[in-house]
């Protein structure tokens, strides 16, 4: 069928052709529910995601409540939302439980969009409504920022930060200061404590504005900012095959949405919140606990860790997508053998735990819908080593008074990875089975790495040298790695071999 010929999803459509459908198996009520949620954000990320959840618990009626959501910039895709209703539809899917599953769905927790730079009096009326009670936002990483050029005045402040404080202070000054009236904020941006974060920066904002001490204690004691951890691989708008799915559903979507089974949301706070947010209700994978420092530990060590020690081993053997790997005899026992013998043994979790989340990700990893390549992870993989990676290998070392085989075999193949001379458009040329590669990171890392294989390239340093020189690199890895007992001698002699024999022959001798 062709797009033409495709009605597009709105309400009329949905009541009128797809209510009590698969697609859409729940009652009419639901596209009413009152709104109980700003939002922040109208990203595929938070569609696919708390969206998403809002969605599963008023289909189980234990929320009943939709999301307005602010375009939190300029250009933005609150326009094509407000066009469909502020519904849209969300395929997941994936490997669960080893078998493959593809759900899909039309999501109805978004009531409407407001646009921040051309609505800011609307947004701020929201802060008027007793029963809105819960922001969420996803703003980037670099959107939890301070703004010393914003002020109250402004329509609206230029930072997210600055529209929160701005927002809540109308709330303040609208209910005289209430305590029962604060708020329940979520913040998902990835930045460690966001909450924290969020919160600090609005107090600064509300000294550079001058604002009233009992504003800022409300700001304190009545709203509660959250740190928060989130997991999901959210793949957005498939433009590859939005025809197919369009003639699958027999409709047009502008904004349809697509992510992976697996979610994981922890939320640092008190479970007496649960009762206003009641995920557990609708058997969501959400956490409420007391200390989110465990949570993020596993999931940058494991998930993040096994991606990134992976990166430079997988991509030289000749395996460009993550799923490949995965699959492959010989990387699928590397990556099972560097998280299981080499990362579960430094963390403090239960094993179980561990070893169900780890299970959980390589299914992930092999999941067929994601063109996940390994080429796009390399990103500033110097600093990813340094906070994935390195960690587990020091903490190996140190813990178990061993050497961690499989990890420093991957810090081995990083500095194989970076073989390059040449700097080309700020971006290091080095090659792989004669065809060019090009390695984006820090100027100064690349500038580095050239710099010291030009130097063995002209036969003036040994590897064993090389290998030294970046291990005693304190610039990028914030201590001298030869300080560690054997991780030099242990990586001297596995990049000689990768030299020697190439990477798949030098993985083949380590397992």
């Amino acid at each position: 069928m062709a797009k033409k010929e495709l009605k597009t999803l709105n309400r009329e459509l949905l009541e009128n052709e797809f209510l009590g459908s698969n697609l859409a198996d729940f009652p009419a009520e639901i596209l009413d529910y009152p709104e109980k949620v700003v939002q922040f954000g109208e990203g595929n990320f938070l569609r696919a995601f708390i969206d998403w959840m809002f969605h599963k618990m008023n289909k189980e009626g234990i929320f009943k409540g939709r999301a307005v959501v602010i375009q939190p910039i300029r250009k933005g895709r609150v326009s094509n939302l407000n066009e469909q209703d502020g519904l849209y539809t969300l395929y997941l899917r994936g490997i669960e439980a080893g078998k493959e599953v593809n759900k899909k769905e039309i999501i109805t927790s978004i009531s409407r969009g407001l646009e921040s730079y051309a609505q800011w009096d609307k947004v701020l009326e929201l802060a008027e409504k007793e029963e809105i009670e819960i922001v969420v936002s996803n703003t980037t990483e670099a959107g939890i920022s301070y703004n010393p050029e914003d002020h109250l005045e402004d329509c609206p402040p230029e930072s997210y930060p600055g529209k929160l404080a701005a927002y809540l202070y109308r709330r303040y000054e609208h209910f005289a200061g209430d305590p029962e009236k604060g708020m329940i904020i979520l913040p998902v941006e990835l930045i460690d404590r966001n909450g924290d974060n969020l919160k600090r920066i609005i107090l600064k904002l509300a000294d550079d504005w001058k604002l009233e001490k009992e504003f800022k204690d409300w700001i304190k004691n009545s709203n509660h900012f959250l740190n928060t951890l989130v997991d999901r691989i959210v793949t957005g708008y498939p433009f590859n095959e939005i025809a197919k799915l369009e003639a699958e559903l027999g409709y047009h979507d502008q904004n349809l949405d697509t992510g992976e089974i697996f979610h994981l949301w922890v939320i640092e706070g008190d479970e007496s919140l649960k009762e206003k947010l009641p995920f557990h209700q609708a058997a969501l994978n959400v956490k409420w606990v007391d200390d989110l420092t465990p949570y993020r530990t596993t999931k940058v060590r494991i998930l993040n860790g096994a991606h990134t020690s992976t990166v430079p081993v997988a991509y030289l053997a000749g395996i460009d997508l993550v799923r490949d790997a995965v699959n492959d005899q010989l990387l699928g026992e590397f990556i099972k053998k560097a998280v299981f013998e080499d990362i579960i043994p430094t963390l403090t979790a239960g094993n179980a735990e561990l070893e169900d989340f780890a299970a959980k990700i390589f299914e992930r990893f092999k999941n067929p819908y994601i063109d996940h390549k390994w080429l796009d992870i390399s990103l500033n993989s110097t600093s990813k080593f340094k906070t994935r990676v390195l960690p587990s290998i020091i903490e190996h070392i140190e813990k178990l008074h061993k050497t961690p085989k499989y990890l420093s075999f991957s810090l081995a193949a990083l500095i194989a990875f970076y073989k390059g001379t040449e700097i080309e458009t700020s971006q290091l040329k080095a090659y792989r089975n004669g065809d060019s590669y090009l390695i984006k990171d820090d100027q100064a890392a690349l500038e580095f790495f050239a710099q010291l294989w030009s130097e063995y390239e002209n036969k003036e340093i040994k590897l064993s040298e090389l290998t030294k020189k970046v291990l005693a690199a304190e610039k990028f890895w914030e201590r001298d790695l030869t300080e560690l007992p054997e991780l030099e001698k242990t990586v001297v002699d596995q990049l000689k071999n990768i030299e020697k024999e190439g990477m798949k022959a030098a993985l083949e001798n380590l397992l």
